[in-house]
């Protein structure tokens, strides 16, 4: 009877394990459409067209939610996408907002960032 327990203990465990493999990743919650209303209001401001105004608050809120990896690295792909799509972008102040905000991230913002390396 002990046998038969830890065999089928052993086969639980080996289920969890392959489940585990083959279970998709977590996705991020944070969309581009999210980045974009947080960040509208630096658009003046990184377009050399206006203040930097409310800018911060809304890279104080995007900031806080990318709480995951896949998070981080779906605003690091929608800022580098909004980066290179923007014409009269100012890339050292878009580099400089997150300091200028008084938050840390960890990779600059730039048409030429690796997201897949964020965390």
């Amino acid at each position: 009877m002990a046998g038969m327990m830890r065999s089928m203990t052993c086969m639980v465990l080996i289920a969890a394990v392959l489940i585990a493999a083959v279970a998709p990743q977590t996705e991020a919650a944070v969309g581009c459409g999210t980045v974009v209303s947080y960040l509208n209001p630096c658009i003046p401001y990184v377009t050399n067209k206006g203040p930097l105004g409310g800018c911060c608050s809304g890279v104080k809120g995007l900031y806080g939610a990318a709480k995951t990896t896949p998070d981080r690295q779906s605003v690091c792909n929608c800022l580098k996408s909004l980066a290179g799509s923007y014409a009269g972008l100012d890339y050292g102040k878009a580099a400089g907002l997150p300091g200028q905000c008084g938050v840390s991230i960890p990779y600059k913002i730039s048409p030429s960032t690796d997201c897949s390396k964020v965390q």
